[in-house]
């Protein structure tokens, strides 16, 4: 392919309490704000977009925040880790926040590195990982993590598969191949030194299936340049996949799939950006929803529960933004 995908666009999950999740990864882990908008599938839903300053692809941890959702199960066919990339020297002072903040954690060792690894509030595995990066990061500015500290965005996913020969040939013809492998766990990687790069598979024959809930990761979006190479990534996924047709999700465009063990994957573009519609300064201030949903905006405000953003910055003086 003339533009090859270089790693993660951004990554779904699901959570049961608008105002916790928003609290734990604005507050705990230091993720900017960027986005609050709906479901555009469940309008009268928000949908929650954490990332670095921007909103950068690679760094963008998504949430449809449901109250009350049930709680999924980890199994087969899904993204069962979601790793962010730190700066090298970083571990500790992550050790001694989560502590701070009460959020217990293990130490794992995968191909040589250290993964941090802990659970949100819903359950859902997240790990941190020491990493040097060759591209710029923009620390949140409302947050109260130094930048020396701050996540970088992702590192990469694992996915819990039964089997891995149509899922490896499928990751193949993406791009990403097989660069390490440690007992049951197999890395896979494209070439280049991007974030959000590797996807790790975790074979386990015996895993029974997973369950959409809170806590669960609903898919995984790689990165397209742009609606052409999007529109190229259709064409050849689509002679060994269904691939459904582009869909407007406002800040980018998006093409979903099934891998072959039935993990969701969506192929997403760098355009337009979280920019588009409000000032970088008050990213994820005001509810936006996209201009076929302004019409029930009165509606859609009165079913979404109000939330406040807690705002920090690095001396830890906290501002309020309730909506």
């Amino acid at each position: 392919m003339s533009s090859p995908i270089v790693g993660l666009h951004h990554i779904t999950a699901i959570a049961s309490d608008p105002q916790r999740n928003l609290d734990f990864y604005t507050g705990v882990l230091g993720l900017r704000f960027v986005k609050r908008t709906v479901n555009f599938d469940d309008p009268g839903t928000y949908h929650f977009y954490f990332g670095d300053d921007t909103g950068t692809p690679g760094t963008i941890l998504t949430f449809f925040p449901w109250p009350g959702a049930t709680p999924g199960r980890r199994g087969s066919g899904e993204t069962i880790a979601t790793a962010f990339s730190i700066p090298l020297g970083s571990l500790q002072y992550w050790r001694e926040r989560l502590a701070a903040k009460e959020v217990p954690a293990t130490e794992e060792f995968h191909f040589g590195n250290v993964h941090l690894a802990f659970h949100d509030p819903d359950g859902m595995a997240i790990e941190l990982v020491e990493q040097l990066m060759t591209q710029a990061t923009q620390a949140p500015r409302y947050s109260d993590i130094p930048a020396a500290n701050a996540i970088q965005g992702f590192y990469g996913v694992t996915l819990l598969e039964r089997s891995i020969q149509r899922t490896q040939a499928l990751l193949e013809i993406m791009g990403f191949h097989k660069t390490a492998e440690e007992g049951n766990r197999f890395r896979f990687a494209p070439a280049g030194e991007t974030r959000g790069r590797f996807v790790d598979i975790l074979l386990e024959k015996d895993a029974t299936p997973g369950h959409m809930g809170a806590g669960t990761v609903h898919h995984i979006a790689f990165r397209a340049a742009d609606d052409a190479a999007q529109l190229e990534w259709r064409e050849e996924l689509g002679r060994h996949v269904g691939v459904t047709p582009v869909q407007d999700r406002t800040y980018f465009h998006s093409i979903y799939f099934h891998e072959p063990g039935g993990a969701l994957f969506e192929i997403a573009t760098d355009n337009p950006g979280f920019l588009i519609d409000e000032p970088i300064e008050s990213l994820g201030e005001a509810l936006k929803i996209p201009d076929w949903f302004e019409v029930h905006r009165t509606q859609i405000e009165a079913r979404v529960s109000p939330i406040t953003l807690h705002k920090f910055n690095k001396d830890s003086v906290e501002a309020e933004v309730s909506a």
